[in-house]
């Protein structure tokens, strides 16, 4: 429990000493890392597209039509900017990375009114 409580807490200091992105935008990306690590039979590195691709899957789920402004919300505007929260989780320790990591592999890989608009969902449904 003090682990989860340290998390916690170290979360929210980093969203707050950075002032540009909500803690909740940190968690979720933590929740999608951790929803592809459990789907992996063996678990390793999870590239920045892959992280998107849960990422937006997650939002789909959680939020449907109204991911994008959830996420906007949270000052996340592109996916670029979820980038900038795995870097800050990594600067933060929290996270690591590897050498061949950049956040140029969060470069637009999907606009977000496409990615939650309601022919997505009318087409999955």
């Amino acid at each position: 429990m003090q682990g989860t409580m340290d998390l916690l807490h170290s979360i929210r200091t980093l969203a707050e000493r950075r002032g540009v992105f909500r803690s909740d935008a940190y968690f979720f990306v933590l929740e999608a890392l951790e929803n592809a690590m459990e789907a992996m039979e063996e678990r390793g590195h999870i590239t920045g597209e892959d992280l998107l691709d849960w990422i937006r899957n997650l939002g789909r789920e959680r939020y449907g039509v109204m991911g994008g402004d959830v996420f906007n919300s949270w000052g996340v505007h592109a996916t670029i900017d979820f980038g900038r929260i795995v870097f800050h989780l990594v600067e933060a320790g929290l996270l690591r990375k590897r050498d061949e990591d950049s956040l140029s592999d969060f470069v637009d890989k999907f606009d977000f009114q496409d990615a939650f608009a309601l022919k997505v969902f009318e087409e999955q449904g």
